[in-house]
């Protein structure tokens, strides 16, 4: 199944086309790679698909067992209803909380209670607070940073900011996270562990990963399919063997002279 189709997506920023008439489809379960050059419109993508940006033509479908989802038709703090979450270039933590806090942060859209509950701190949401604590730290403990949970997010290395940016999408129970820049600023042994941890979170949470990346060797590693664009148009979509043999890809990358 299809889970996230892009549908004609063009988006404008004053004369310039940022995207343009750009078409592609997800397939559920599937660790998905959306290349380019710098300026290519990646980001841009992103945040027309969760609506932090209004493209001014197009269609994003969201599919679920049972419906087709639009996501241009609702506001951007609507979207992690429907699963879907995602990570920004820069680290968006708080950093004077603590790691667990953090990731407690995640949960809110999925403890649904009332106004009189929450501020007498009634039972039914202590109950809920324990079961999100809990569920926090079963995937701290999934990304090796148990032993942090009460420490100060900021006081973290770098690598470990990103993990934990990582886990607090988990916690909002995603079908689809869509990850820009996910290695960028990590060494190449980190690199090397979030490409295995990238794929261990596709299969033990069976939910959908589309990213954004420079690096060329974590995409061609781990992605099932990439769609390659450049001035905001498709230039290809394809496995990552049919990519790195594109000529029309390596001349958008590198003049042609090269593969990937």
């Amino acid at each position: 199944m299809k889970i996230l189709e892009i549908k004609n997506m063009t988006k404008r920023f004053g004369g310039l086309v940022a995207v343009d008439d750009l078409s592609f489809q997800v397939e559920k379960g599937s660790i998905f790679g959306l290349i380019g050059p710098n300026g290519a419109g990646k980001t841009t993508v992103f945040n027309s698909i969760t609506r932090f940006y209004d493209p001014e033509e197009g269609e994003v479908i969201l599919r679920t067992q049972d419906d087709e989802i639009n996501l241009l038709n609702y506001k951007s703090h609507q979207i992690a209803n429907f699963g879907l979450a995602r990570t920004f270039q820069n680290v968006e933590l708080f950093g004077n909380m603590s790691v667990l806090d953090n990731m407690l942060v995640g949960a809110h859209t999925n403890i649904k209670t009332n106004f009189l509950i929450e501020g007498f701190r009634l039972p039914g949401f202590r109950n809920k607070e324990n079961e999100a604590k809990e569920k926090a730290m079963d995937i701290l403990g999934f990304l090796g940073l148990k032993k942090l949970a009460n420490q100060f997010a900021k006081s973290q290395p770098y690598g470990v900011q990103k993990l934990l940016e990582l886990g607090r999408v988990l916690m909002t129970e995603p079908r689809i996270i869509l990850l820009d820049e996910p290695a960028a600023g990590m060494n190449d042994s980190e690199t090397d562990k979030l490409s295995e941890l990238l794929m261990k979170i596709r299969d033990e949470y069976n939910l959908t990963i589309f990213l954004v990346e420079h690096d060329m060797g974590l995409v061609m590693d781990i992605c099932d399919e990439i769609v390659a664009i450049n001035f905001g148009k498709s230039i290809m979509q394809g496995t990552p063997q049919e990519i790195q043999a594109s000529p029309e890809v390596q001349e958008a990358y590198l003049g042609g002279d090269d593969e990937l």
